[in-house]
């Protein structure tokens, strides 16, 4: 029994590929270059919101700003991972506001800075895409 694959040679397909591939190049090199101010958006978004609730709003500026430098670096398959449970929550949603969004589900959480974490998935989603839909090329 075979099994049907796609041509490798396809070059719409390579195309396609490739200019996600420079899209997501382009997205998180910008999120790295803007570390700090975009940080300072988001969580002044997230406070407004009132998705978070924190004692100290420069701990949580600072997580993410680091956060923000680290996630250029991060191994493909760890982002996948973390975003698989969210990849439905919108069409066509943005890598970058999925991860955060589980990240600040799963991981901001468990902050000592973070008294609490107010709204559903797509809430969280909507705050961060707010913010994190800038670094989006146009369509």
């Amino acid at each position: 029994m075979g099994s049907q694959t796609r041509p490798y040679n396809d070059k719409n397909v390579n195309a396609i590929d490739r200019k996600r591939e420079r899209e997501r190049y382009n997205m998180l090199k910008t999120l790295e270059k803007n570390a700090p101010e975009l940080a300072t958006k988001l969580v002044q978004r997230l406070l407004d919101k009132h998705i978070i609730e924190t004692t100290s709003v420069e701990a949580i500026r600072e997580v993410f700003t680091n956060l923000f430098q680290k996630l250029p670096e991060m191994e493909e398959f760890d982002v996948q991972y973390k975003t698989a449970p969210l990849r439905g929550l919108v069409a066509d949603p943005n890598f970058i506001s999925l991860y955060l969004t589980q990240y600040i589900a799963e991981d901001l959480l468990n902050h000592d800075k973070i008294q609490d974490v107010f709204g559903d998935d797509l809430e969280i989603y909507q705050a961060v895409d707010s913010v994190m839909g800038a670094l989006r090329p146009p369509q």
